[in-house]
């Protein structure tokens, strides 16, 4: 028998729904009999149903029993699979070549835009309209004069970034909310519908949410650009190199002990640790800096201002007193700039100035010493080989100035 669920559905052929589930439709028939995939009442096949018979395939191909596979149904723990029912279904779609004969791109192009935006080998042969509509923008992009090389580069940073928000929307979705329906004890079909309900309130918000967020943060961007301009045709330097290249200050910051401290407390306690920490930084770091990346308890800021970024770091280190206390190095020197992120011998200098700093210091190289206001005090440790450098790299440790 099978079991009912009672929101609205669209009912989809039979063939329809093993195609989507790649699998035989007698395959498919065989999953219902077995209690694998709840189908609407009245037995119709829908895009949810699909989309659970998918997930049972694609678990069936990992080697999971079938028993297991009913176990994790009747238990709620395949309820991601009816939040299918949001999202439009895809059309069958066109191939690479004609998608590149339909808008003007070569076909090793329209390959290289997809696989930035997410896309696997395998789904290149079904471009769907949307992607064209997607495509065809950029083609305009390209023929209105916007640089090959920064385009791709813009389209992977774009593919990067929506690809870590959708994880987090879908990690933190099932940590908050699937997980405690199932300790809960609800029923597997109960378990979908709740899922499906909050899913269809939450998606509303998040394209406007983000959109908002996005033009926001461009605006700022765009004046701090603008500002930085202006301020190093004053002083008689640029902040470009070559082309791609930027000449920022570069600050690594991680929390000094921090091993020992997992150990001591646990690995939950640490984490709350570093999320404050991380949290600390974010809330007072200089206008025209920012977080570039966290890697574990570590974050990499840079910004354009290299005398207003060891202030920063001065001034963290004086009001964050929580233990384990942070360690901060600074650099400044001309890095490789690419998809939104930071390379290059400066870069690498800079994180190990901050590797050499101790719990509560703030560690600087010369040229941060002399880009920094006259208001820091700023004490000589010597000559230092840093590892990974043949040359010495004289460091000095930043304190506050007289009050």
């Amino acid at each position: 028998m099978t079991q009912g669920v009672r929101h609205e559905t669209t009912a989809l052929p039979l063939e329809e729904a093993a195609r989507r589930a790649g699998v035989a439709p007698a395959t498919l028939r065989r999953w219902v009999r077995d209690g694998l995939v709840p189908l609407a009442a009245g037995g119709a096949w829908t895009p949810a149903a699909a989309a659970q018979a998918r997930i049972v395939a694609r678990l069936r191909e990992r080697g999971h029993s079938l028993a297991d596979i009913r176990r994790a149904s009747d238990e709620g723990r395949l309820a991601f699979g009816y939040v299918e029912e949001l999202f439009p279904a895809p059309d069958d779609g066109v191939g690479i070549e004609q998608a590149a004969a339909e808008t003007g791109l070569e076909p090793a192009l329209v390959e290289r835009i997809l696989t930035s935006l997410g896309h696997v080998p395998r789904e290149l042969d079904h471009i769907p309209a949307e992607e064209l509509a997607l495509l065809r923008r950029a083609a305009t992009a390209l023929d209105a004069g916007f640089p090959l090389v920064a385009l791709l580069q813009l389209v992977r940073v774009y593919g990067q970034a929506l690809a870590q928000i959708a994880d987090a929307e879908v990690r933190l979705f099932h940590l908050y909310v699937h997980e405690p329906l199932m300790r809960d004890g609800v029923p597997g079909l109960e378990v979908a519908e709740q899922m499906e309900q909050l899913a269809r309130g939450l998606l509303p918000i998040a394209s406007p949410l983000m959109d908002h967020v996005h033009r926001r943060f461009l605006r700022h961007f765009v004046e701090q650009d603008v500002i930085g301009h202006m301020e190093t045709a004053f002083d008689g330097t640029s902040p470009f190199a070559d082309l791609g290249r930027l000449r920022v200050a570069v600050a690594f910051a991680d929390l000094a002990g921090y091993t020992r401290l997992t150990e001591e407390v646990g690995e939950e306690e640490a984490v709350d640790a570093v999320e404050r920490f991380v949290g600390a930084v974010e809330m007072t770091l200089p206008e025209d800096a920012r977080i570039i990346k966290t890697i574990g308890d570590a974050v990499m800021v840079v910004g354009a201002d290299a005398s207003a970024l060891v202030d920063w770091a001065v001034g963290f280190q004086q009001l964050f007193t929580e233990r384990p206390r942070p360690r901060i190095g600074l650099h400044h020197g001309e890095t490789l700039y690419r998809e939104g992120d930071y390379y290059g011998r400066e870069v690498n200098l800079a994180a190990r100035v901050a590797a050499r700093s101790g719990e509560g210091e703030v560690l600087v190289t010369r040229e941060i010493v002399e880009l920094a206001g006259a208001h820091l005090l700023f004490e000589p440790i010597g000559e230092v080989r840093l590892k990974g450098f043949s040359d010495s790299t004289e460091l000095f440790l930043a304190h506050p100035g007289p009050a």
